[in-house]
């Protein structure tokens, strides 16, 4: 069976940092409060508006920065079901698969807009862009990357392989 994932778009730019996603000061009160920051210093409405199934569309460098785990946390804890973006630095890439997020890179991000209903085939690397009736292909992780993800992350995926 094929993983569908559909959602809003939330449309960032390009060299988005952890910091944006985790603030700092707010890290140290747990992911209720750091959650509820998230990304609201570029768009002040995502935290309290970003609905389960969205997800977040960037330009190059997403994640750049720190290598904190808890910006993945973050936006999955607001119900982001996937990150597509131009370009991920290579540790929140890490971290988006440790912590069971998908995560396409795409050249194409530019042409989806602000608001847009996507539909993300991750299996395939697919974004249907509902919205203005156009598929884009992005990249296709490799069988045991997908594997992690769909089993919600690193240590569920041990754990099963761990399992007699």
């Amino acid at each position: 069976m094929e993983l569908c994932l559909r959602g809003k778009s939330w449309r960032f730019g390009d060299d988005i940092d952890t910091g944006q996603m985790a603030i700092g000061q707010y890290t140290r009160q747990g992911v209720e409060v750091y959650s509820a920051h998230c990304l609201e210093n570029l768009r002040p409405e995502f935290p309290k508006q970003v609905s389960k199934g969205d997800i977040v569309v960037a330009g190059r460098n997403f994640g750049s920065g720190s290598s904190r785990e808890t910006a993945v946390i973050a936006l999955k804890h607001l119900g982001v079901a996937a990150v597509v973006a131009k370009f991920f630095s290579r540790l929140f890439f890490r971290n988006a698969i440790n912590l069971g997020l998908p995560v396409i890179e795409c050249p194409d991000v530019e042409s989806i807009g602000d608001g847009d209903m996507l539909e993300l085939y991750p299996l395939e690397g697919r974004i249907v862009n509902i919205s203005q009736n156009d598929t884009y292909q992005g990249s296709v992780l490799p069988n045991h990357l997908m594997k992690i993800i769909q089993l919600g992350g690193l240590v569920p995926y041990l754990e099963q392989s761990q399992r007699p």
